[in-house]
């Protein structure tokens, strides 16, 4: 059993070196892909949101199942966020303003820092996430046109080997070993993974436990 995390840990975790991490979230990352950017990327911002869940080190990230009707990465689970719009100073600033519209989460959100940049092939967009924290979760108000649900994951379960799992699949006529995090029934696969992978990196560094932790 990991020790409880810690804020601490986790701007810790955050302040490390790009070099240290640039491979870790690989182990959770699609291959091989197949699909080249050809075209430049759009791009956008998102947020991972930690919050305290019945204790103060009890952190959880906060995500969403998308609805099954939207035209990109319908169903699947992702952060809050969306695309990048010119008059957004930066990408943080598009993460909050996405968070606030998808969820209600409109009030002050202060960041942590970011994960490296993530390319999702068969949206094409460059995904730059920032991370954020608060000491309460406020009440939600998903957005009924955008978000199916909301739901949480601990980082103790982040960093659980047990909770990575794989599976092959077909996508665009190319057979991709797909790893996943198992959360609450869900498959979180994809960018999101990706992302989730980093963090999981970065705070076993912080902890001094060992990237490849095997089941």
């Amino acid at each position: 059993m990991v020790r409880n995390i810690t804020l601490d840990d986790i701007r810790r975790a955050l302040a490390l070196p790009d070099a240290q991490v640039q491979t870790i979230r690989q182990r959770m990352t699609p291959r091989p892909n197949g699909l080249a950017q050809s075209v430049p990327p759009r791009k956008a911002g998102v947020l991972v949101l930690l919050f305290p869940q019945g204790a103060p080190d009890a952190w959880h990230v906060l995500l969403t199942r998308r609805t099954d009707h939207l035209r990109g990465h319908s169903g699947q689970v992702s952060f809050p966020g969306g695309q990048y719009d010119d008059k957004d100073p930066d990408f943080a600033y598009t993460a909050l303003r996405e968070t606030c519209e998808e969820l209600g989460i409109c009030q002050p959100i202060p960041l942590l820092g970011q994960l490296s940049k993530v390319y999702i092939p068969p949206s094409n967009f460059d995904v730059y996430p920032s991370v954020g924290w608060l000491t309460t979760l406020p009440p939600l108000c998903p957005n009924p046109d955008e978000v199916a649900e909301v739901f949480s994951m601990s980082l103790q379960a982040l960093l659980d080997p047990t909770t990575k799992q794989h599976e092959v699949r077909t996508i665009q006529g190319y057979s991709v070993q797909v790893p996943y995090y198992a959360v609450q029934g869900h498959k979180v696969w994809g960018a999101t993974a990706a992302m989730l992978g980093e963090l999981e990196g970065r705070l076993r560094l912080a902890l001094g436990l060992p990237l490849d932790e095997r089941t």
